[in-house]
């Protein structure tokens, strides 16, 4: 799915970007896929799902219409599906730094990863921003970063021999260490957190304690305070405990689950009407002061605007239809229902009914 990797010489042509691959940016992406408008979707993540899969993957949800409940993973899973016929192309783990206007009325859209677009519309569905790891503050610890330090890996790495220290509370936090100690490959895990108390769930935590207990987890209360090298190598990380004295633990990999915060960032910076960190739209197209470029979900605001995601799905009908203008100039535009339009079956590779 992810079609990051090193920059084309060209800009890659595309109908449309969006810049977001939460629930909304991907309901975005299937309306667009409705009116034949092709796309790419970036994300700052290293999977779709934005912030509910992010910061509460497995918590109820309970306001999606016809959806009696749902989690944030089984929502996306189902938006996914429903995406998959019009196969949008996804750029994870990368962040848009820049939106310049081009004399054809296009805009060069380009990530921090190199990767470049050629588009004459933009949907910035980043919710309240681009969600970025809080860091592991330690004097001298990012240039270990990608290496020896994983910020919330989407897939645990192979730890035989290796010293592994997991940093957080958090329920995925807890369940990276219990599975890294559970196979016997590693030669130590353990567990930082700053306070013997936990924001996971409490069958987790006991869990975790009971891994303690028979000896396979370590459980270490403290701060991190500096580090010990090696050569190029990260080798101790100094551990202030609550009584004030430091501890040498030896590491040969962290992983931090620290948290996840949202920051606005360059989009602040594109020269779009702001408004308490918000883009200002127009209610009948969500289009914002930049012509081409719409703007959906959390990141927006005008009178009466409720962040929810029923919201921002039907803010995202409305761009699509704002789009068509400038991706498909002069062609009519008729709204179709999924129920009855033969094309729209056609998109969706169904049948129609009772054919």
């Amino acid at each position: 799915m992810n079609a990051a990797g090193a920059a084309a010489t060209d800009p890659i042509e595309t109908d449309a970007v969006i810049i977001g691959a939460g629930p909304v940016g991907l309901f975005q992406a299937f309306q667009l896929g409705l009116l034949e408008i092709a796309c790419h979707i970036v994300d700052a993540l290293p999977q779709p799902g934005g912030q509910p899969v992010a910061l509460y993957p497995d918590k109820p949800i309970y306001d999606i219409p016809a959806v009696p409940v749902c989690t944030g993973g089984s929502l996306t899973e189902g938006l996914l599906l429903q995406l998959k016929p019009f196969t949008p192309r996804f750029h994870l783990g990368q962040t848009v730094r820049q939106v310049e206007p081009q004399a054809d009325g296009r805009w060069l859209v380009a990530t921090n990863r190199g990767t470049r677009f050629l588009t004459p519309t933009v949907f910035i569905a980043a919710g309240v921003g681009a969600f970025e790891p809080r860091p592991l503050k330690v004097d001298g610890m990012d240039r270990f970063e990608g290496t020896q330090l994983l910020y919330h890996p989407a897939t645990l790495p192979v730890v035989t021999g290796q010293h592994v220290l997991v940093a957080g509370d958090s329920d995925e936090a807890l369940a990276a260490a219990l599975t890294l100690s559970t196979g016997g490959q590693a030669a130590s895990v353990s567990l930082m957190h700053r306070r013997d108390v936990f924001q996971a769930e409490p069958e987790r935590v006991q869990a975790m304690r009971d891994a303690c207990q028979a000896g396979r987890l370590h459980l270490v209360i403290g701060q991190p305070a500096g580090i010990g090298t090696e050569g190029d190598r990260l080798t101790t990380l100094q551990v202030l405990e609550p009584n004030g004295s430091q501890t040498p633990l030896p590491v040969d990999r962290i992983l931090a689950f620290l948290g996840l915060s949202p920051r606005l960032g360059p989009i602040a910076e594109w020269g779009l009407a702001l408004e308490r960190k918000q883009v200002v739209v127009d209610t009948a197209t969500l289009a914002t002061s930049a012509p081409g470029i719409f703007a959906v979900g959390d990141v927006v605001t005008y009178p009466g605007k409720k962040k929810l995601i029923v919201s921002g799905f039907h803010e995202c009908v409305m761009a699509a239809y704002g789009a068509v203008p400038l991706v498909f100039p002069g062609k009519p535009v008729h709204l179709e229902y999924t129920t009855s339009s033969s094309r729209l079956h056609q998109l969706l590779g169904v049948a129609a009914r009772g054919a």
